[in-house]
């Protein structure tokens, strides 16, 4: 069973990087190269959507309870725990944002330091 479907993802690796190759060959003719490898990195791009959407689609989160007391960080990394793939991905997403422009990193931690300055303090105990 295992030697069939390794065999099965071999073959869909094969079939994958033969129309890889027939998509570049197509398009780079017609807008050159550069674009060429853009539409291949686009079109699996687009594949991965589609599987993630199918494989994912079905997995439901629980409706959380009104009274719900998890902030925004346990609600995370609970996510985390259940989905790591979708976790791993946001996480790499993001860092490319970062990576890309460090200004939207100066603004997350402007904000979460804000956020955390503008709290309310808890209630006075009275001394007495």
């Amino acid at each position: 069973m295992v030697a069939a479907i390794a065999a099965l993802a071999a073959a869909a690796v094969v079939v994958i990087v033969a129309l890889s190759f027939a998509l570049y060959a197509t398009v780079r003719d017609l807008v050159g190269p550069a674009w060429g490898a853009a539409a291949v990195a686009g079109a699996a791009a687009i594949v991965a959507l589609i599987l993630a959407f199918v494989l994912t689609r079905k997995a439901r989160p629980p409706k959380a309870v009104q009274g719900d007391d998890q902030n925004l960080t346990s609600r995370l990394i609970d996510l985390a725990r259940e989905r790591p793939l979708v976790a791993a991905s946001a996480v790499a997403a993001a860092a490319a944002v970062v990576i890309k422009n460090p200004r939207v990193l100066t603004a997350m931690v402007t904000a979460f330091f804000a956020g955390r300055a503008a709290q309310p303090p808890g209630p006075k105990r009275r001394r007495g």
